[in-house]
């Protein structure tokens, strides 16, 4: 399932084809992806001006010059991607396996520097899905997230305040969307693996007997945002079937130091440990049980 940096290179690779565009057509090739569309999308977007493309947690944004944003979710297999001549075409950038049979939404779009292309938006499992709203509380995905881990609003502090009292193990408290938004499997693993901080301590561990934040959080807190941002400057990561708009892969695989990495050796200098895999909540988590520790 993409996290935040794949979502967030996806919205960088969209972007500049897709502000000032005018959406002249929508076909919808179905009724429903992983939810039936948003009733009326069609006729709702067609004719609107694309203002911003922005991100939230997993979800992409793209707002309009009509007060509504269509919210993008791709599931595991969903992707965008564009078409300059014709929409069973090759794409710009070419993209083994694609298949017209699994474009189910196309934009033709009108850009005044670009010119005319289509987004396609293709997804052979459909798993993804879309909202229209016009303000963030009206859709249901966005009204009870937690702030954005590479925001001012994430800090050891905040953390704090989340977790007090807290019973769960760390990383549940961390997939939390509400506590966080945005992380997912495997950036927590990598997180916790920096930070030193096993996997299955209670959140609340973190916290002091005064319930601030153990230097353990702040080191955390800053393993959150430096493996987001590296993630972000690689594209990102692909396991199976993550691609960006450009119909490439992510290579932050290459550099993950526990994720999946289980029985080979910990890469922390002078660690003797090997990466162990147990399952938390039906999800596998990876961590070394020499160097991660309880704080």
């Amino acid at each position: 399932m993409p996290e935040l940096p794949e979502v967030e290179t996806v919205r960088r690779g969209l972007e500049p084809w897709l502000v000032k565009a005018r959406i002249e057509k929508v076909e919808l090739r179905r009724p429903d992806l992983r939810f039936p569309f948003p009733a009326g999308l069609a006729e709702k977007v067609t004719g609107a001006t694309v203002t911003n493309v922005g991100r939230r947690a997993k979800y992409l944004l793209i707002a309009l010059d009509n007060g509504l944003t269509i919210l993008s979710h791709l599931g595991m297999t969903g992707s965008w991607r564009f078409a300059e001549h014709g929409i069973d075409k090759p794409p710009r950038y070419y993209e083994p396996g694609t298949e017209p049979k699994h474009d189910h939404l196309i934009f033709s779009i009108d850009h005044p520097e670009h010119g005319k292309s289509h987004l396609i938006y293709a997804d052979p499992r459909r798993f993804g899905f879309l909202d229209l709203f016009e303000k963030p509380e009206d859709s249901s995905y966005l009204k009870d997230l937690g702030p954005e881990p590479l925001g001012n609003d994430f800090n050891a502090e905040e953390m704090a305040a989340a977790f007090k009292g807290k019973k769960a193990p760390i990383k549940a408290a961390l997939l939390d969307q509400r506590v966080v938004a945005g992380l997912g499997n495997i950036y927590v693993a990598e997180a916790l693996h920096r930070a030193h901080i096993l996997p299955t301590v209670e959140a609340r561990t973190l916290l002091t007997k005064a319930e601030k934040p153990k230097k353990a959080l702040e080191d955390l807190s800053y393993a959150v945002r430096e493996v987001l941002t590296e993630a972000i400057e690689v594209g990102g990561s692909t396991l199976r079937d993550f691609r960006n708009a450009e119909g490439g892969s992510g290579y932050f695989q290459h550099r993950f130091a526990v994720y999946d990495r289980e029985g080979e050796p910990c890469p922390t200098p002078l660690c003797m440990g090997t990466i162990e895999r147990i399952v938390q909540s039906g999800r596998s988590t990876f961590f070394c049980p020499v160097c991660q520790k309880q704080p």
